[in-house]
């Protein structure tokens, strides 16, 4: 299918050439979705609007501006109910071995520890949050993975550790682009935009290894570009006006070149150079200023694809770019401001209506009380208002807002609100099952579509990066105790996957349990003949996994024989204590000494 390479020509003999043609690629891929853009623009405005003033409601010609924020309200229930379904407690993350031997088994333990520490370290979850935003506000969330080392070598020698280890970095959807025919995402070539300050630029450069031809190559384009800047700087501005060369959200080439401002083009993918028939699989290509080449590499052969991942609420046909679920919403939104407005005008025309004056009527201040004098056929007339009217648009709002929370994928029983009528308990159930479907559906999307191929990318740059032992922290709820134990890079290697595992136990759990208390309250579970076949020990085990009680090892073989037996071993001790006290005369007794 089309849209997997970047054909270019002359690719050898001139680099820059190459630049050009990645720098034009990215105007084209740019110009692809303008009205994408405007679309998420437009949502954004009523997202963070604080009055009609601000979003395109703004055309109507009401005196009263009120926005309510009904699409922002979904959105933080959206964002709320996300959260709490993909992370629902600590163990959301689990490691599947492809056997299970001793061994396997030690490692699945070392890699959940070693990634949970991680991702508590570099608070993880707070960045998950802002890609979750995304998924919802733009319909689509862009992710990678880069390794750290933040330690710091002090002058005398000595290292400060810091933070050494994976750290998940989001992308704005405004800020990487691709070709959207492709069939897959991970199959057509991306180019992400990053603005840097010449002074991050000149640091990130010293801190590449001395000698290398990575840091000759920044060097060499940082160079080219402090030279643009200072010929730029002197000279006038209309010796640089050209439409070939446009750099996104500065006024002109000349501003751009005189801010300290740097735009860097990193791009991603697959390229093939039709004059010399040759092709060039999976390169990173990092471009300055539009113009020149500062790094030029294949990625490592562990790496499948360009190491950036992406998912969609709600896919298009033929199309990567998909949906979010506020975007059919956007015009529910303006109808229900468009009402509320109506509505508030109307009641001012009631409490302020319009005057109609006939013939000669001498000036009046319009208040309470006033006196008007007017002619022999003059008069004075109010216009009044069908408050009926006004009042049935209170319920066309109301119904404009559930419709929305429908139509969102947001069931109202799931953020606190209940449907109206009586209802049994299974038939509530059946109810909260169908209603969460669509939710359910949208977070397992995200969580198998992104979340898994984000985690086990991080735990490959683990396995590549790891050069000294780990230390991970656990906690032992046997012995009440945080527990530190070291991990080394063998003890994270092995044939697995990593599998965020929250929404599955979030849907499953729930459904499990209720149809658990449901059948515990019939007749049927209660019937012994029933009851007799039914094993107590999985019965303890599955309420304990269910309930998330599972670290504080509720379920024991027999614990509660043993625990009654220690406990009536206590009872008869202390009762013959207190027998031998009773029998032993006063003044033997410690407390008559």
């Amino acid at each position: 299918m089309a849209g997997k390479t970047l054909d270019i020509y002359t690719l050898l003999y001139d680099r820059e050439y190459l630049a050009s043609a990645i720098a034009i690629k990215y105007d084209e891929w740019q110009n692809y979705r303008q009205i994408w853009l405007e679309e998420k623009k437009e949502l954004r405005n009523y997202l963070f609007a604080t009055s009609t003033a601000d979003t395109s409601n703004r055309r109507l010609p009401w005196v009263n501006s009120t926005t309510t924020p009904k699409l922002t309200q979904i959105r933080d229930n959206l964002h709320a109910n996300y959260m709490a379904a993909l992370f629902p407690g600590q163990k959301w993350l689990a490691w599947e071995g492809m056997s299970e031997s001793d061994e396997v088994v030690a490692k699945r333990d070392a890699i959940e520890q070693y990634m949970q520490t991680k991702l508590r370290q570099d608070n993880a979850e707070s960045v998950f949050s802002r890609m979750l935003l995304d998924y919802i506000d733009y319909g689509n969330v862009f992710a990678t993975v880069e390794w750290v080392d933040e330690s710091i070598v002090k002058e005398d020698g000595e290292i400060v550790r810091g933070y050494v280890g994976p750290r998940f970095v989001r992308i704005s959807p405004y800020d990487i682009v691709f070709n959207p025919i492709a069939s897959r995402f991970e199959d057509s070539p991306k180019i992400v935009r990053r603005l840097v300050d010449l002074g991050e630029l000149y640091l990130m450069v010293e801190k590449m290894e001395e000698g290398s031809a990575r840091k000759a190559g920044y060097k060499r384009a940082l160079d080219r570009s402090l030279e643009t800047r200072q010929s730029v700087r002197s000279s006038r501005e209309e010796e640089y006006k050209g439409e070939g060369f446009r750099i996104d959200g500065f006024s002109s080439v000349h501003n751009y070149f005189s801010s300290d401002t740097v735009e860097l083009l990193e791009f991603y993918g697959d390229i093939f150079d039709v004059e010399k028939n040759k092709f060039y699989k999976n390169y990173k290509i990092i471009v300055i200023d539009r113009t020149w080449i500062a790094e030029e590499v294949q990625n490592p052969a562990w790496v499948s694809g360009s190491g950036i991942f992406h998912a969609g609420w709600r896919l298009r046909p033929d199309n990567l770019y998909a949906m979010g679920p506020l975007d059919n919403l956007v015009g529910m939104q303006y109808r229900i401001d468009h009402l509320e407005n109506v509505k508030a005008d109307a009641y001012d025309l009631i409490a302020y209506p319009v005057q109609k004056v006939r013939g000669f009527v001498e000036e009046y201040t319009y208040a309470p009380g006033e006196r008007i004098y007017v002619g022999e056929e003059g008069d004075v007339e109010f216009m009044r208002t069908d408050l009926s009217t006004i009042v049935s648009a209170d319920n066309q709002i109301e119904t404009l807002m559930f419709r929305m929370e429908e139509l969102a994928g947001a069931p109202r029983e799931a953020m606190g609100f209940r449907t109206p009528g009586e209802k049994t308990k299974f038939e509530v159930q059946v109810l909260d099952n169908a209603a969460q479907r669509v939710f359910l559906n949208k977070t397992e999307q995200f969580e198998k579509e992104f979340l898994t191929k984000l985690l086990n990318y991080a735990l490959g740059l683990s396995r590549q990066n790891m050069s000294a032992a780990d230390v991970v922290r656990t906690l032992d709820s046997e012995v009440e105790a945080v527990v530190f134990s070291t991990v080394s890079k063998d003890d994270i290697t092995a044939d697995g996957l990593l599998r965020p595992v929250g929404a599955s136990q979030f849907a499953r759990k729930a459904n499990v349990l209720q149809n658990i208390v449901n059948l515990a309250n019939t007749p049927l579970f209660q019937d012994p003949a029933v009851n007799v076949h039914i094993s107590g020990k999985k019965m303890a085990k599955l309420v304990e996994e269910l309930s998330d009680l599972d670290d504080y090892k509720l379920y024991s073989d027999n614990i509660r024989v043993i625990e009654q037996a220690q406990t009536q071993r206590m009872i008869d001790s202390a009762s013959q204590r207190v027998e031998q006290a009773a029998a032993t005369p006063a003044e033997l007794s410690p407390s008559g000494l």
